[in-house]
């Protein structure tokens, strides 16, 4: 992937930030290798972009105070007024903005603001601002500018000088795209790259707004960006959550095309399967209550085996509890007045220590408020490891730990942090939904020795009470700090096993476009259809949702088995398919349309191969949607042959690399990221036939 830093804006900049978000990233298994990239690093670049639609007449300097622009722009429902500095001639703009750049001007004097339609019907595209002044030092900048780009502007430019292929974002970036397509289509870019929206992956009992979540962390309700109750990534690796996890949970849910909440329950399943592998068991008292085991030897301390995974055999790794005449117990395991079923310590009845002895309860001490302080039992000594004492029944294990060499620790209780599924429905302020107990400290709890050693950041599993996590920032040697990554099994209002049902069950279904997906409604599947969307999954490794839209109808997957026949792969047919074909198809149905499975499929494979690049592959679609034909015949028409010939494309990148030979000293000198601005260049000269992948190849080659 790469990794981009959008840092238009100078007065929110700050490289604490920029190092956080590099070390989650890694953390959660991603590798950008040299693909590390600033917007600053291409602000020379954008600012020539703009003389350029200045100097074609798409953009000119305003000097309306922002509040009037606002006002001209008009209302979802009326359209906008020009402004009256709409007409400023190409030569007054260019030189207005060059002042701008100058600094002669303070602070929200002047806008550079695209000449488009200010009657659109998306007001997106009512003249948008593309620069503003800022008198303001940028953290990697430092004063060398003055006016800044904003991130509409910034991101397709970008997104087209490091020749991206998939710019991918959330569904309410879909109203932008077309400003996203008009300034591609007006700068001479070396790389035409392309949109696409999907849905956000919503959590049930929780909020994914970053202004909400701001609002949470600047109102004092939650500690800070890393709270563990947040569902930043900061905050799930503190709570304890592992990349592993977070990442099968994803692709279990697969992607969508409309927003819905997903159940917390089913990232909860995915954290207990990765960690049930991982997390040592471990032995922990939150509520200690002191047993003193009478007839056991005083001066006596013996060493138990207990194994790290009790329930997995083959499995090695143990430690030794060390076991004395006072214990805890935690105080929840004894009952003076035992409700039914109490299955654990009460007056007069057996129960066994997990790995240890079965003991009895023998007298029970109370303070002056008649509260519980201590209990006097006696032990079974032919009972170590667990043997039942001849003639009893004993139904209970319970946890505990030595008295004298157990470790004092403070264990956060984490819970969901709103107590309702949706807190953005409703009335009232969605922090009315917070979950008072989604944060229970206990203080004074104890743990057994053996993780006296372990680094900070260590997870266990506490036997019958969840899998937990050594807090990275808090905990140390002498202050042991644990929190609850999540409970053994589903508390909530599901059981488990429900919510653990197959997510094409429980997930709300995506809106289908006209075309190939003929109905949004699903339906039940016939006998062939269901076979169909097992082996798309089985045998073609198809995501769930991708599967699921495939065999709803047995006219589109008849349509995409044909387009399997011809070329292309499994994914790839499915991928245009599903996304780009609906997009050019419009209301079309695949009855009406003037081409078949089969060029489809040649068409993919076209792209797959690397004859032609994907933007080439779209607009051979949308010839095909108009006028159908032979999809190599119309590349070979139009000249959109990809150029994938290194001998061919050397004597370019050669003298690409001699005309900015200070920029390759530089890229040598460690600034990697020139590398995008190198295959710019090449992509430029061939007028965007080169195949970027080829080209970087070389690049890199010749750049050692």
């Amino acid at each position: 992937c790469h990794l981009r830093f959008d840092d238009t804006n100078p007065e929110t900049e700050d490289i604490r930030y920029v190092e956080s978000i590099q070390d989650t990233v890694r953390w959660l298994g991603y590798d950008w290798g040299e693909h590390l990239y600033f917007a600053s690093d291409y602000f020379d670049r954008m600012y020539e972009f703009a003389e350029h639609l200045i100097r074609t007449g798409k953009a000119y300097v305003d000097s309306l105070p922002g509040e009037e622009i606002r006002e001209y722009r008009g209302t979802v429902t009326e359209p906008g007024r020009e402004s009256p500095y709409r007409n400023r001639s190409v030569d007054e703009s260019l030189d207005m903005f060059r002042r701008m750049r100058e600094g002669e001007f303070p602070d929200g004097a002047h806008v550079l603001r695209a000449r488009i339609d200010m009657a659109s019907t998306n007001m997106l595209m009512r003249d948008p601002v593309l620069y503003r002044i800022r008198h303001a030092h940028h953290y990697r900048t430092g004063d060398a500018w003055c006016i800044y780009p904003l991130y509409d502007y910034a991101h397709p430019i970008e997104d087209a000088l490091e020749c991206v292929t998939h710019s991918i974002c959330t569904l309410e970036f879909e109203n932008n795209r077309p400003f996203y397509d008009w300034l591609i289509a007006s700068l001479p870019t070396p790389c035409v790259p392309h949109q696409y929206e999907f849905a956000r992956g919503n959590l049930e009992y929780t909020v994914m707004s970053k202004r909400k979540l701001l609002e949470l962390v600047s109102g004092g309700y939650v500690s800070g960006w890393d709270d563990p109750r947040l569902p930043t990534l900061a905050g799930l690796r503190r709570r304890g959550f592992t990349p592993e996890a977070i990442r099968s949970f994803w692709e279990s849910m697969g992607v969508a095309k409309v927003n819905s909440r997903v159940d917390m329950a089913k990232l909860e399943f995915a954290i207990r399967d990765d960690l049930n592998q991982k997390a040592p068991r471990v032995l922990c008292v939150l509520d200690p209550l002191r047993v003193v085991i009478t007839n056991y030897p005083d001066d006596r301390t013996e060493e138990l085996e207990a194994s790290y995974w009790p329930h997995d055999v083959p499995r090695v790794g143990s430690r030794q509890l060390p076991f004395s005449r006072e214990i805890f117990i935690d105080r929840a395991d004894f009952a003076e007045n035992p409700p039914r079923g109490f299955r654990r310590l009460v007056p007069g009845g057996d129960v066994r220590l997990r790995y240890a002895y079965v003991i009895r309860c023998d007298e029970v001490i109370k303070d002056e408020s008649g509260q519980v302080t201590e209990l006097r039992c006696s032990y079974y000594p032919e009972t170590k490891g667990g043997t039942t004492p001849e003639g009893h029944t004993v139904k209970g294990t319970i946890q505990w730990v030595s008295a004298a060499e157990s470790l004092p620790c403070e264990v956060r209780l984490y819970d969901r942090l709103f107590t309702v599924p949706d807190p953005d429905v409703g009335e009232g302020d969605f922090k009315d939904s917070l979950n008072p107990d989604s944060l229970v400290i206990v203080r004074g709890a104890r743990v057994e020795p053996g993780v006296r050693n372990d680094p900070a950041g260590s997870h266990y599993q506490f036997e019958r009470l969840g899998y937990f996590y050594s807090d990275p920032i808090d905990s140390g040697p002498g202050s042991l700090v644990f929190n609850r990554t999540v409970t053994l099994r589903d508390t909530w209002s599901k059981p488990a096993a429900e919510a653990l049902e197959a997510p094409r069950k429980k997930r709300p279904e995506p809106t289908a476009p006209a075309a190939p997906q003929a109905t949004a409604t699903p339906q039940p599947r016939s006998l062939e259809l269901e076979a169909r969307f097992a082996r798309y999954q089985a045998e073609l490794g198809l995501p769930l949702e991708e599967a699921d839209i495939l065999t709803r109808e047995l006219a589109i997957s008849d349509f995409f088995e044909a387009g399997l026949d011809s070329a292309g792969s499994a994914k790839g047919v499915a991928n245009w398919v599903i996304h780009e074909l609906p997009r050019e198809a419009g209301d079309r149905t695949l009855e009406n349309l003037p081409f078949g499975a089969s060029d489809l499929g040649e068409l993919v494979g076209l792209v797959e191969d690397g004859t032609i690049s994907g933007s080439a592959g779209r607009e051979v679609l949308a010839e095909l949607v108009q006028n159908g034909g032979s999809p190599r015949a119309i590349v070979e028409r139009k000249g959109l042959r990809q150029v994938s010939d290194a001998t061919a494309l050397t004597p370019t990148v050669d003298a690409v690399l001699a005309e900015y030979g200070a920029k390759a000293d530089e890229y040598r000198a460690g600034k990697t990221g020139l590398l995008g601005f190198f295959v710019g260049q090449v992509m430029r000269q061939t007028s965007g036939k080169a195949n970027p992948a080829l080209v970087k190849e070389l690049l890199e080659d010749k750049l050692r």
